[in-house]
């Protein structure tokens, strides 16, 4: 079973509790927006922690160095039967800022040709009620138990 660990960055502000959620790069996500972002995450190594996984990861997607304290959400599966652990963190993120790392594939497929695209080709704030619609619906939970954690002020 595949196991993935992410971080979901949080702020507070006049439009209430925001969420940080990214749009995945390439292809196959270029057309779909409500219902397929996600928060930035990606799969843990063979022994590896999953705390440690996320904070990568999520640098690695984003280009922001991510800062504690980090709150456990809990675990969530999501369709394809793969894993997702999650912790949330308070901070502030432009998303004109984002950098991210590369991913290679054949495309278009059975053509031979080989191109890069961005594992997140675009980061935003939402609110909870815009991220439930934007996020993929496996990944509510987190969004719920993080309004339980630290409700607006």
């Amino acid at each position: 079973m595949t196991r993935s660990a992410g971080l979901l960055m949080f702020r507070r502000g006049s439009a209430g509790l925001q969420v940080l959620l990214a749009h995945p790069g390439g292809p196959f996500w270029a057309r779909r927006d409500e219902g397929a972002w996600t928060l930035p995450k990606g799969e843990a190594g063979a022994g590896e922690d999953a705390l440690a996984t996320a904070r990568r990861e999520f640098e690695e997607e984003t280009g922001c160095r991510p800062a504690g304290p980090f709150t456990g959400l809990g675990e969530v599966r999501q369709k394809s039967g793969k894993c997702v652990q999650a912790w949330a963190f308070e901070g502030d993120f432009d998303p004109a800022e984002l950098r991210c790392n590369p991913f290679e594939i054949e495309w278009p497929p059975r053509s031979g040709r080989r191109r890069q695209f961005p594992e997140i080709d675009r980061v935003e704030w939402f609110t909870l009620d815009a991220a439930r619609r934007k996020l993929l619906p496996a990944q509510h939970p987190f969004l719920d138990r993080l309004a339980q954690l630290a409700p607006s002020r």
